[in-house]
């Protein structure tokens, strides 16, 4: 891969300072170049010594996602929603690692009924009840108030269902290691 010129600004930041934050930057440029080694060693690295510096460990996950590696991406992501619950980026990478596990929740993989009421009933039963705003319910309220005429089989309203549920599964997680 070639170098960028704002990578090799970061390199050398990171190298006259190497306790500076300036890791979490350098290991997300990596990141986006597809460096997913140089990315993953850069925030294991920085985040010896800013262990609770969020976006780094964002940017970690992520990099073992890309490199195959679910289960320690799960671990580094779910400890930063352990944090910041809201965190999307860390939300989606959950999503993103349980889509490409193929786990969908069971609700989900027996689904086959076209009618919006159906659709909305799978939404809104993996909503959390102590959220009154949570993602599954204002998709249910999407789909509750689209044009009922529409093609609920559409692949992206299918897709998007999924990573919502995805979401909700990886929140109820991070719920459940929390509490212990």
């Amino acid at each position: 891969m070639t170098d960028s010129p704002r990578l090799e600004e970061l390199k050398r930041r990171v190298h006259r300072d190497p306790a500076s934050i300036s890791f979490a930057a350098l290991a997300e440029e990596y990141r986006k170049l597809g460096m997913f080694a140089e990315a993953i060693e850069t925030c294991r690295a920085g985040l010896q010594r800013h262990p609770a510096y969020i976006s780094a460990r964002v940017t970690l996950g992520r990099a073992l996602v890309e490199v195959g590696e679910f289960d320690q991406a799960s671990v580094e992501l779910e400890q930063v929603l352990r944090s910041a619950p809201e965190n999307l980026a860390a939300i989606r990478a959950l999503a993103d690692i349980h889509r490409r596990r193929g786990e969908m929740p069971e609700k989900f993989e027996h689904y086959d009924a076209p009618a919006a009421e159906t659709r909305i009933a799978v939404s809104t039963a993996a909503a959390e009840p102590s959220t009154s705003t949570s993602t599954s319910t204002i998709a249910a309220t999407a789909v509750q108030s689209s044009d009922v005429g529409a093609d609920f089989e559409s692949p992206a309203l299918v897709e998007l269902e999924a990573f919502l549920l995805a979401i909700t599964r990886a929140r109820r997680d991070v719920a459940h290691y929390a509490v212990r």
